[in-house]
């Protein structure tokens, strides 16, 4: 699907390895733009091609790459010149031996504020921030109606580091567009995200699939969840980038409704044959969950959720943006399949 009008528009996709960002350069490719991303070392270009290659898309001269960090200022000026567009799709990913949320929120908030700038001093036409759910659910009390994109998550409350580093950083980006103009801004709040892997560099949500898949876990725990499939999630970035409605609003990217976890298990035994043989088919009770988190952090940072419903809908998206996402099923399997196609199951 290459359109010619695209090619003399160049797009900025910062955090080029990322999951997310991977599906956005693609897709960025396959509609005829020229891309250039951000990495923290240019030793991860040919990590990046290869997984574009798997893709399918042979990116030569069309994708360049350049080094920034959002803990610096370094290169964010060179990075943006020229782009009729950015999508900033890199944050700091959730840190499991931290010693303060600092070390989550400072980067990401701070970051974002820095591609800001320089867009605007770059003249970018559009930022598509790509921030969380997390931004929106926390921190309310038990609630059965769906969270929707005016809901914004209470930082004050009990909110787990890497979600309010996200809502931090999601809260100074309108602050920053509100306070010193330009660029435009909009920003794409996806769920659990999950779709193929493209290699061994996947985000944190697909660990739920892996750790299903390899037995890791005795049971599900009661935890409740909306999905996405990462292609769809890119898709809602491109449509968030260029069409004029979208200028100033923020998008859930869910497939549809909540589901509990013990039905995404379901879904990987129904689906995936023999390769789902040690996925768990019965559900942990809370309290057993409660006693584990006071041994194991991981666990630990799954007690707040217990029975928790995350419901959201993706009316806006969908009404404003003709935004057509993929049954959440589908997105289960294909993170699924493409873990157990590249070999990264134990």
């Amino acid at each position: 699907m290459t359109t010619n009008s695209n090619t003399d528009q160049l797009v900025l996709v910062t955090g080029g390895s990322g999951f997310i960002a991977v599906h956005c350069i693609l897709q960025l490719l396959n509609a005829g733009y020229r891309v250039r991303t951000t990495i923290r070392s240019l030793d991860r270009e040919p990590e990046v091609r290869a997984m574009m290659r798997k893709g399918g898309v042979e990116a030569g001269h069309r994708l360049s790459f350049i080094t920034a960090d959002l803990n610096s200022d370094t290169h964010w000026n060179e990075a943006t010149e020229g782009c009729s567009y950015v999508l900033h799709a890199a944050s700091p990913t959730p840190l499991k031996a931290y010693k303060h949320e600092d070390e989550m929120i400072i980067p990401a908030r701070e970051g974002v504020v820095r591609v800001l700038r320089a867009s605007r001093g770059s003249g970018v036409r559009r930022v598509v921030l790509t921030s969380a759910f997390g931004a929106v659910v926390y921190g309310h009390p038990p609630r059965t109606t769906p969270f929707t994109e005016k809901d914004w998550t209470v930082t004050t409350g009990k909110v787990p580091p890497y979600q309010k580093s996200k809502t931090l950083a999601e809260r100074a980006a309108w602050e920053f567009v509100k306070k010193e103009g330009g660029p435009e801004l909009s920003v794409v709040n996806p769920v659990t995200v999950m779709g193929p892997v493209l290699g061994p560099d996947y985000s944190h949500s697909i660990y739920l699939i892996r750790n299903l898949l390899e037995g890791t876990m005795p049971g599900c725990p009661k935890i409740n969840s909306a999905f996405v499939d990462v292609r769809d999630v890119a898709d809602l970035h491109l449509r968030a980038m260029t069409n004029p409605v979208a200028n100033g609003e923020r998008f859930i990217a869910t497939a549809g409704e909540s589901i509990w976890l013990i039905e995404v298990a379901r879904i990987l035994k129904r689906a995936m044959g023999k390769a789902a043989a040690k996925v768990p088919v019965k559900e942990l009770p809370n309290f057993l969950l409660r006693i584990a988190g006071l041994r194991d952090p991981t666990v630990k940072s799954m007690v707040p959720l217990l029975g928790l419903v995350m419901n959201t809908t993706n009316e806006k998206a969908v009404s404003m943006l003709g935004w057509s996402p993929r049954p959440t099923e589908e997105a289960i399997i294909a993170a699924a399949e493409s873990l157990v196609r590249l070999e990264l199951i134990k």
